[in-house]
């Protein structure tokens, strides 16, 4: 179901400001996942983007924009006010992303430090509206656990916040919102698992759309999360920055699924077979303590299974948004809708070594990258959880 449905004949709130034709608006992790999807909308509203990205990061999000690259560190407070400089508007969506890092330091320094420098470097420049894109990873799941999504309103308990990355961002959120009582005009959008074009790393819900296509996911653990189109979520950044209340944090969310149901619905769609599977969820944490002991503290290595991938495997994670469809006009399509779309794209950029059975409307040109897809997949690197700056 749906997390939450519009409300029937409701007006879309008034927006606070505008982005217009011509406005100069920098969004951080302009070539991630998420930034990217925000860029082309903001592209589609004639503004003028500055593309802030890390400097030997990943760029091919960008081929063929019409952006200003401005490599930046967020880490290093002056080149971000450079790259800020002159724009009315600011989305913050770089972060250091992962289950697991050799030096775990880096995901406080790139995801707190970092925003620091973005907020005081924003309001220096005088930046009119900001956005920072956190997660619903910094939400308590008390309440999903009995089946009951939960809001902004639900309260971690910190001893839950496993993974370096979780409690970096659950700091960063508290430094957003220190400055937002001081005076700066930011607003916080929380993303539950987008899918769709663009996410490259993948992002773990595009991790289990692709094992799924190439025949490696026999199984699933008995959880549930909230899927949404990667699009939505850039449209209500936007929502956000136009309508938002400075201070107040937004679910960004779609459909609360099971995993069981997920795994059908690509089923179906591409015509391969299931997995029927039920793995226990101790056997899956098992298998993350093993991985992250012997390949994380012995070996040095990052952990094929990483042990808070595995929790997260493991939890419910389901949301309600009608905070943002109340108060920004925030809508989303289906989970069917946002799965056609990873598919299509996970096979068109050779993440996929299988082609669906059932033909779709997509599926015509497949053919001509049968072996092409062969040739990319021995060569892409197994790096799917590596953690690096991207969006969230």
């Amino acid at each position: 179901m749906s997390a939450a449905a519009a409300e029937p004949g409701r007006p879309s709130p008034a927006p606070v400001v505008s982005i217009t034709a011509g406005d100069r608006v920098a969004v951080t992790g302009a070539s991630g996942f998420i930034g990217s999807a925000i860029t082309r909308r903001l592209l589609e509203r004639g503004a003028i983007v500055v593309a802030v990205t890390e400097p030997a990061g990943e760029h091919r999000n960008l081929w063929g924009l019409d952006v200003e690259v401005q490599p930046a560190d967020v880490r290093d407070p002056e080149s971000v006010r450079r790259a800020l400089g002159g724009s009315r508007f600011v989305f913050h969506t770089a972060a250091l992303y992962g289950f697991w890092a050799k030096d775990p330091s880096a995901f406080s320094r790139v995801n707190v430090q970092g925003t620091r420098n973005v907020l005081e470097a924003a309001s220096a420049e005088g930046v009119e509206r900001i956005v920072y894109t956190s997660t619903v990873g910094t939400l308590g799941l008390e309440s999903a656990t009995r089946g009951v999504p939960a809001t902004e309103e639900a309260v971690a308990d910190v001893s839950h916040l496993f993974g370096h990355y979780k409690r970096s961002k659950y700091v960063a959120e508290h430094e957003v919102l220190r400055a937002a009582a001081e005076g700066v005009p930011v607003s916080l959008v929380l993303p539950t698992f987008p899918l769709g074009p663009g996410d490259r790393r993948p992002t773990p819900t595009g991790k289990v759309v692709v094992d799924f296509l190439n025949g490696r996911l026999p199984g699933y653990v008995d959880t549930a999360m909230n899927v949404v189109h990667v699009d939505d979520v850039a449209a209500g950044h936007l929502l956000a920055l136009e309508r938002g209340v400075p201070g107040r944090s937004y679910i960004m969310g779609g459909e609360n699924v099971s995993m069981r149901e997920l795994l059908m619905l690509l089923a179906e769609i591409t015509g391969l077979r299931p997995a029927r599977l039920r793995v226990p969820k101790a056997l899956a944490l098992a298998a993350g303590l093993v991985s992250e002991t012997v390949e994380g503290r012995v070996l040095g290595r990052e952990p094929s299974v990483p042990l808070e991938a595995a929790r997260m495997s493991t939890t419910t994670m389901i949301f309600d948004d009608s905070r943002a469809r109340r108060e920004l006009g925030y809508s989303s399509r289906s989970a069917r809708g946002a799965v056609e779309d990873s598919v299509r794209w996970f096979f068109d950029n050779g993440y996929a070594r299988r082609r669906p059975v059932r033909a779709a409307p997509w599926a015509a040109d497949l053919g001509r990258w049968s072996e092409r897809w062969s040739k990319v997949h021995r060569s892409w690197p197994a790096r799917y959880n590596s953690a690096q700056h991207v969006s969230q």
